[in-house]
């Protein structure tokens, strides 16, 4: 079903509308809140943001900007153990990278602990929190399960006056990690395991990146989350559906305290086949040097998908076509490459570059001639302009291009068989020279002076089209060439050891490049002829000596499912 498309205060086209959009309309419509959308980001800093929270961003983001109001920045910096000041500023540079701005609206979880703390002992006066003594396997033990309804908890019944001195001297260091923590008193025999007496605070002596040792008590999630988005005055709280259990918890604790009550919607968060999203894996990779940290561009992180060669326009993209749902689905990778490929297709200039190069010499080209042949830099972009390429007597071609035995449909170099050179001339391999173990190292062929790329005499037809480069003038270049990290379509219901793809890297040394890639610089992008899109690594690469990263190949698989479709 399309949806009609939204009409957006700025002027900016906007994607179909979806159900979050359309609460928001009708919120609007009825006057709640004043008009106002106002919504946050709240990533935890203990892990750098990947492609399911570049959803998230575009959402909140997004929704803000197209309805005239705000979203906040906020980071749910409640567990010190695994929290880094390197992780906060990774994800402010992903945020912006992906476009997105907010202003002088940086908050943090932490900078909302004393006024957390005020309301756990209002709770605790209105007796409806309690300090507990039993263990974490306790807790869980006492809590029940799906089916079984939980116990009350022998400290459950603690008077509000043992309960504030007991909250107080846990705030002040009087008992090791674990000892103790603070519990919401609700319903434990709840329906709803979040209701069962939740645990609100628990002890961690530990230094805080932002507080440092201030605090040795620490809210959970579920206490920070509502009365956070209450302070901001947070209109529209958007989670992905696993929160959507934890609903009924965040109304009673906003009912409960009688403050500021934002409305809390959950929707499908991201899945993508070959890859996983789970943070606890991606930690694991990464620790375990399974990939070259966060940023490896195997990885899908926003800062490997960046690294990889992604733009923030093609991930934009990519989330638009997507959607926002509320079922949980899984989505092919081959529509995020698919959006990659039909921006760069636009944007990249084409240039020639051999990866694995097998040495051609055209034994009736004059030795020390050279011509300049001209190329056009983007056939999709008018305005793109051109450059000249140089040709000798001694070329390279990719050693793939050539079978000394091919097959019937074998369209490429063979002996005896003609290919046309890209932008230059048709050549005929004469003969093939071999090194003592049998191996093809050299191909001496004859090419046809009439038969020059553009000129009057250039109509002569052959099947084949090769790229190449001027041995002479080529540029030695390193080249990583990536795939998928895993070899399972859906990776995160499989241990990590068993759906490795061994072959998710392949290093080349020893490629061939125009000259003047020479000088790329990181970041660039371009188009390798026949091998697929490329950019010039922004963090290995060095002046003079650029190293590429294959973004992604050619072949377009989720344009072909759709002509199947």
């Amino acid at each position: 079903m399309t949806h009609p498309k939204s009409k957006p205060e700025n002027g900016e086209p906007t994607a179909p509308a979806h159900f979050i959009h359309k609460i928001i309309e009708e919120d609007r419509a009825a006057g709640k809140n004043d008009g106002r959308v106002h919504t946050r980001f709240p990533p935890e800093p203990n892990g750098y943001l990947h492609i399911g929270h570049a959803k998230s961003i575009c959402l909140n983001f997004g929704l803000a900007k197209e309805f005239g109001g705000q979203c906040n920045l906020r980071f749910d910096d409640t567990n010190p153990i695994k929290e880094e000041d390197e992780f906060v500023h990774a994800i402010k540079e992903d945020v912006q990278w992906l476009g997105f701005d907010w202003a002088d609206r940086e908050f943090y979880a932490s900078d909302y602990f004393g006024q957390l703390y005020e309301w756990a002992v209002d709770l605790i006066k209105k007796g409806k929190a309690y300090v507990e003594d039993l263990s974490a396997d306790e807790i869980r033990e006492y809590r029940g399960t799906l089916s079984e309804p939980g116990k009350n908890s022998p400290h459950r019944d603690r008077s509000v006056e043992e309960n504030l001195d007991l909250f107080e001297r846990m705030k002040k260091g009087g008992f090791p990690d674990g000892a103790k923590v603070l519990r919401a008193k609700i319903d434990i025999a709840a329906p709803n395991l979040n209701m069962r007496d939740p645990v609100l605070y628990r002890i961690l002596h530990a230094e805080h990146h932002r507080t440092g040792n201030d605090w040795c008590i620490y809210p959970m999630y579920d206490w920070a989350h509502g009365q956070s988005d209450s302070i901001e005055n947070i209109t529209h709280s958007i989670c992905t559906l696993e929160f959507e259990d934890h609903r009924p918890l965040y109304d009673w604790f906003l009912d409960t305290l009688g403050v500021a009550h934002p409305r809390q919607y959950e929707f499908a968060r991201l899945n993508l086949t070959y890859t996983i999203l789970s943070k606890r894996k991606l930690l694991q990779l990464v620790t375990e040097k399974t990939v070259n940290g966060w940023d490896d561009p195997r990885m899908p992180t926003v800062s490997g998908l960046r690294r990889r060669g992604f733009t923030p326009e093609s991930i934009r993209e990519f989330c638009d076509r997507i959607g926002v749902a509320k079922a949980n689905s899984t989505v092919d990778l081959a529509l995020l490459e698919f959006c990659l490929r039909e921006e760069l297709n636009k944007t990249a200039h084409r240039v020639m570059a051999v990866l694995k190069p097998l040495k051609v010499v055209l034994t009736n080209y004059p030795e020390e001639q050279v011509e300049y042949l001209e190329a056009e830099n983007n056939p999709e972009d008018p305005e793109a302009g051109s450059r000249m390429l140089i040709f000798s007597r001694e070329l390279y071609i990719e050693q793939e291009d050539f079978m000394e035995d091919p097959p019937k449909k074998f369209f490429r170099l063979a002996p005896g068989k003609e290919v046309r050179l890209k932008h230059a001339y048709i050549i005929k391999c004469e003969e093939v020279i071999k090194n003592d173990k049998g191996e093809v190292t050299e191909l001496h062929c004859t090419y046809d002076p009439k038969s020059k790329s553009g000129g009057a005499t250039a109509g002569r037809k052959v099947k084949g089209t090769l790229h190449w480069v001027s041995a002479p003038h080529a540029v030695t270049a390193e080249v990583r060439l990536y795939d998928h990290l895993f070899t399972e379509i859906e990776p995160d219901a499989i241990e990590i050891p068993g759906s490795l793809n061994p072959n998710s890297l392949e290093v080349l040394t020893d490629c061939k490049l125009e000259p003047d890639l020479k000088d790329a610089k990181p970041g660039e992008r371009f188009q390798f002829l026949r091998m697929g899109y490329f950019i010039v690594d922004p963090k290995d690469s060095q002046p003079g000596t650029p190293l590429f990263n294959r973004t992604t190949p050619l072949r377009d698989t989720w344009a072909k499912l759709q002509k199947k479709g």
